[in-house]
């Protein structure tokens, strides 16, 4: 079958988040009254995960059943796994699984593929990869170890000899995509696979998209740079030997805080439009943080061949530390930073990742 080339731009304005661009004061008071139930929901995982401690034995002994993904975290690929950390790790993915099921069951929440708006099912579909030897769906996130992942698949289906094979991804040969099956084929995968995501620290995934697409992808500063620095720069507006390589963080959060979350190229778009949790129910949602243990128990629980593992990272990469996430945020007006929050509140909340500490004591130090 031959794979479709896809689109990273695809989306609908009719999404669940119902957010529109930020360009008027009306949308920005929208986006600012959904700050109060961000701290309920704080209260909520606090108080949830205090219960999940008890439950999980480590307040007393009592066995918990397994979680989301029906099977252990680690395994012959990660030799000398850490009981402390695998504990751990089983706890966070618990009070993620419990956070999703818990919201997705309420109504406005679409329970199925066939309940997206068609351009909402477009996006998912283009981004779910499909490997039929191994019955697996497995939904890509840009920015979140993707290029990787499409490695291993393509390793999978025999296009690719070995995941160290030093080769430029082609980010669509050699891959199936779910979009490219019959809705009658769709649903039968959707049903009987193994269905897998890996999320990310929303605002780490931000950074690394900025530092390169617009600091290292010369395609994406004319495309995307040269627009951004003539919109929010002024005295640029009409400037025509402007190259995009210069984009600073802040006009990137500008052009973010201006754009349809269901619009926005794959690289920043919420993870919740990309995948939508709640429609596809996964089986298994590992993530960035925890990638290599998470992706160990997905190539067990494929039933990958032993000699496969997971890629290392590719020696240019720049990791997005702590301190240079801090770095950044704190360079935004934190006015820019509060708008921009509720347009990836549900990547935050179903994920549950803290948001982000961007108060001026904080970013003294």
């Amino acid at each position: 079958m031959a794979p479709r080339k896809q689109g990273g731009d695809g989306g609908a304005r009719s999404s669940v988040l119902g957010f529109r661009a930020a360009a008027t004061k009306a949308s920005v008071r929208r986006h600012s009254a959904l700050l109060p139930s961000v701290l309920t929901f704080a209260v909520i995982v606090a108080s949830g995960g205090l219960l999940l401690m008890i439950e999980k034995g480590m307040l007393s002994n009592v066995e918990t059943p397994p979680p989301l993904s029906n099977g252990r975290t680690l395994d012959h690929r990660s030799p000398h796994p850490d009981p402390d950390v695998d504990a751990e790790s089983e706890i966070l993915r618990e009070i993620r699984n419990r956070t999703i099921r818990a919201m997705c069951r309420q109504k406005s929440m679409p329970h199925s593929v066939w309940a997206l708006s068609p351009l909402q099912r477009k996006t998912l579909l283009q981004h779910v990869l499909v490997n039929d030897k191994h019955h697996f769906l497995y939904c890509y996130v840009p920015k979140v170890a993707c290029s990787n992942w499409k490695r291993v698949l393509k390793v999978l289906s025999g296009t690719l000899a070995n995941v160290d094979t030093k080769v430029k991804m082609d980010h669509h040969a050699d891959l199936v995509f779910l979009a490219d099956f019959s809705p009658e084929e769709v649903q039968h995968r959707l049903q009987h696979y193994f269905k897998f995501m890996f999320v990310r620290e929303p605002m780490a995934r931000l950074l690394s998209a900025y530092r390169n697409k617009f600091g290292e992808i010369e395609a994406y500063q004319r495309k995307y740079g040269v627009e951004i620095v003539r919109r929010y720069r002024k005295g640029y507006a009409k400037n025509a030997k402007l190259a995009g390589d210069d984009v600073t963080f802040t006009e990137f959060v500008r052009y973010l805080l201006d754009e349809d979350p269901e619009r926005m190229n794959e690289h920043w778009m919420p993870v919740y439009n990309l995948c939508q949790p709640c429609a596809m129910e996964f089986d298994f949602i590992g993530s960035y943080e925890r990638l290599e243990s998470d992706a160990a128990y997905v190539l067990e629980r494929i039933g990958a061949p032993e000699n496969i593992r997971f890629p290392e990272r590719q020696t240019w990469y720049k990791p997005v530390t702590k301190e240079t996430l801090h770095y950044y945020l704190c360079s935004v007006p934190q006015k820019l930073l509060r708008e921009l929050l509720p347009k990836y509140i549900l990547d935050f909340s179903f994920f549950s990742y803290p948001l982000p500490n961007i108060t001026t004591e904080y970013c003294r130090h």
